[in-house]
């Protein structure tokens, strides 16, 4: 039977619907409605500078790829289609369920440049003082006169019309944003607030700026352009040529090649033509939208109202006997230590770092970093380490999409306080999240992650992590970091999986041994959680388990080109779950005969993940720690608030029954580790 598989690409715009679909939760509180109608345009905007980016490269046969041209332009004639069809969906989110929930708040947003007439000398004046001072028009003259239009930035195009004369003009403005609030609070009337966009203000006051012409009307624009970072890995091979490459690509980023044009779709065709002509876009760059773009700025919408309008966040779980103990080493040395965030507190992995840092029985650390916070503690124990005398190494990814500055920056700063930085070399990205402490006495403390050492991605994203000086993941985590100091090729692991090493065959062979568990006549299960399963081989695997009667649990937040509900995918079930946290833990269990063998990882199942980046995943051998996530786990499988069924058409399908008792995964999860922190006890 010949197998089927989504697009890659439509099945991300599908989980950016899900995501869209927050915004519909009356459940929620408005500002936090109003936030995932934000988080939808920022995946959107990013979506187009890579992805669609990376297709129109393909078709212009700008960059060498396995994918053929013809394949890219019908996805992104599929692309375009779902887009348009899921702007619409924004619009009709944003004007019938959002505006009108405001507007219960006693919350007014002008949706355009009309205003009461209690308003009206208010704008007239804040746009003379605080507005036009920083407005800085460009008249659009094709051949006379050029002009470069800035990615992410909202510009208007004004159309004016001289007085004494038919001529027509154009004109750019680029709103100031950098001097200006997006959103502008008006004088409060009758208990209601008020509030207005920017360039509607701008809009309402044209004449000022273009005295002696006549505003025939005025349209807001915008434009994506490629953001990806494109490096010839035969020229680039020393450190020192990757980094100056690195900054060469990043400060290109905002002369990339147009990915898309969005427009107002009220703007006048003979108006769009114009700037057709004048920017040399093509049919397949445009975007209708609406009146407002950037909606990304929805989060900034002010709340001067109440607290009760936003979601109350959840107080980071302390365990106690983590807290209070002045040596964390000593407690790992006796057993492992489970870390589940958002939900405990990231002060634990801090403490173990400055502990560390000032042991005088430590000798070594070794840490891999992914994307770095701004003035990351992480980064300060790690320099507090090395003045310490420490030995010190950070295995730093160059290549953490829009945080290269960044992470250059807190290298640089590790470099001069003598820590010794390795940056990932072209075609071995680093993505595995690992930390490793070692004693002169050759006892090592490792902390194995599913995500990143950074506070501030650790209070939004649900991530896994074990603390353990388990003497057979230790050793082999020193293993990892051979190989990423370059100093060999081959390596072998028995108890860790590591990508481009073992984790592939490994996996085929889980996945294999419960098809013949199920043969044999017992059950085979197998339970999937992760961000992004792409990889059709792997998909193939579990194609075939399910044919041979294994039955199969996905948890997958975003990408899945596995289709369910198939002859061949009967025994495979969907699920996503999109919340108040970013579901980012990668959990694989296989039942295996009741043995019930588990893993935490670093990785997806795309082919980015398992065939050109380090990636681990680890066993989880402790029986407490296993059970709780195991428990976690089925909690999230029983979700009928949050979650959704992927179906056969992509279609998020909500878990909802009004007839079952209502399970709220995050919120249960919450529930379960705040017991859970009292019956940790040191052994």
């Amino acid at each position: 039977m010949e197998y089927s598989y989504f697009n890659r690409d439509i099945s991300w715009l599908s989980f950016n619907y899900r995501v869209l679909l927050e915004a519909e939760d009356d459940r929620l509180p408005i500002y936090e409605r109003l936030k995932f109608l934000s988080i939808y345009a920022s995946n959107l905007e990013e979506f187009y500078k890579i992805r669609v980016s990376e297709h129109r490269s393909i078709i212009m046969r700008k960059i060498h790829s396995e994918e053929d041209p013809a394949e890219s332009e019908q996805t992104l004639e599929e692309v375009k289609r779902e887009v348009t069809r899921q702007q619409g969906a924004f619009t009709a989110i944003l004007e019938n369920k959002i505006l009108p929930a405001l507007r219960n708040d006693n919350i007014i947003l002008y949706m355009d440049s009309r205003v009461e007439p209690f308003h009206t000398d208010f704008i007239r004046h804040y746009f003379v003082e605080e507005i036009f001072p920083f407005l800085q028009p460009v008249m659009i003259m094709k051949d006379d006169i050029r002009v470069f239009i800035r990615d992410n930035r909202l510009y208007q195009v004004v159309h004016l019309k001289k007085t004494a004369s038919s001529t027509e003009y154009y004109a750019l403005i680029k709103i100031p944003y950098a001097k200006v609030p997006r959103f502008i609070e008006l004088p409060s009337h009758d208990g209601n607030k008020y509030f207005m966009f920017t360039e509607d203000v701008i809009s309402a006051n044209l004449q000022y700026v273009f005295p002696g012409f006549e505003i025939a009307g005025s349209y807001n624009i915008k434009i994506s352009r490629d953001a990806d970072i494109y490096i010839d890995e035969e020229i680039v091979t020393a450190q020192e040529k990757l980094v100056e490459t690195i900054i060469k690509k990043v400060k290109r980023r905002k002369i990339g090649d147009l990915s898309r044009f969005v427009y107002d779709r009220e703007m006048p065709s003979e108006c769009l033509h114009f700037l057709c002509d004048v920017f040399a876009m093509q049919p397949e760059d445009l975007i209708p939208d609406n009146r407002h773009l950037n909606m990304e700025d929805l989060v900034k919408l002010p709340n001067t109202r109440s607290k009760t309008l936003e979601q109350a966040p959840l107080i980071p779980i302390e365990i106690p006997a983590l807290i209070t103990s002045d040596n964390l080493l000593n407690i790992i040395k006796k057993q492992d230590i489970f870390l589940f965030y958002p939900y405990h507190t990231f002060n634990h992995f801090i403490r173990f770092l400055c502990q560390a840092s000032s042991s005088p029985e430590v000798e070594e650390i070794y840490v891999t970093q992914y994307r770095v916070a701004e003035n990351s503690e992480v980064i300060t124990n790690l320099i507090n380490a090395a003045q310490h005398g420490k030995k010190v190494t950070v295995f730093v990814e160059l290549k953490a999409r829009f945080d290269e500055e960044n992470n250059l920056y807190s290298s640089e700063a590790m470099k001069q306080a003598g820590i010794r930085i390795i940056y990932s070399l072209p075609g071995l990205k680093v993505h595995a999240k690992v930390a490793l402490v070692k004693e002169k006495s050759g006892l090592a403390y490792a902390y194995l992650s599913t995500g990143n050492f950074n506070e501030k991605t650790a209070s939004i994203y649900s991530d896994m992590s074990v603390m353990t000086s388990n003497r057979k993941l230790t050793d082999e985590i020193l293993r990892v970091f051979d190989v990423l100091k370059g100093r060999v090729k081959k390596m072998s692991f028995h108890h860790i999986l590591v990508s481009q090493f073992n984790m592939v065959p490994t996996l085929k062979e889980l996945i294999q041994r419960e098809i013949a568990h199920v043969q044999q006549g017992r059950k085979g299960y197998i339970i999937l959680k992760m961000n992004g399963l792409q990889d059709k081989d792997m998909i193939d695997e579990l194609y075939k388990a399910s044919e041979a009667g294994v039955e199969i649990d996905l948890i997958v937040r975003g990408i899945c080109c596995l289709v369910p509900n198939q002859p061949f995918s009967k025994n495979i079930r969907i699920t996503r779950i999109v919340d108040m946290f970013l579901e980012h833990a990668r959990i694989w269990y296989f039942f295996n005969d009741g043995q019930q063998d588990l893993f935490l990882s670093s990785a997806d199942w795309m082919r980015r993940n398992l065939y050109r980046r380090i990636e681990t995943a680890f066993p989880v051998w402790d029986k407490q720690i296993k059970a709780l996530i195991l428990e976690i786990l089925d909690i999230q499988l029983q979700d009928n608030v949050k979650a959704c069924r992927i179906d056969e058409h992509l279609r998020n399908d909500f878990k909802r029954d009004a007839t079952q008792k209502e399970v709220w995964s995050q919120k249960e999860i919450y529930r379960l580790l705040v017991k859970q922190k009292d019956l940790f006890t040191i052994k």
